[in-house]
């Protein structure tokens, strides 16, 4: 993982993760620090991140990796998913009414 020009990390925070895979994070994000990208997503706000990664110690070591020289993108609003979701039922219920 460390040799990948880009690791992606999607969905981040969304389940539990256990103190030996938090300590493999950190052995990853510190190999690739400052010499290969890595875009992370998650729906978790980075101010929980210390309560999600647990030990406080460890939980620093990985944001200081992530958040020093990263681009932080937040975006709002709902989600693309359920818009796609309402305009393919709309989509369907014309081309129902047009058959």
């Amino acid at each position: 993982m460390a040799k990948a020009d880009l690791l992606v990390l999607d969905d981040f925070g969304i389940a539990p993760l256990s103190d030996e895979t938090v300590r493999d994070l950190l052995e990853i994000l510190d190999d690739r620090y400052d010499r290969r990208s890595t875009l992370i997503t998650s729906q978790l706000p980075i101010d929980q991140w210390h309560s999600y990664l647990g030990d406080r110690t460890v939980a620093d070591a990985i944001l200081d990796r992530v958040v020093h020289n990263s681009y932080r993108l937040i975006l709002k609003g709902e989600s693309m998913r359920r818009h796609k979701t309402v305009g393919s039922k709309s989509a369907n219920a014309s081309k129902s009414k047009n058959s």
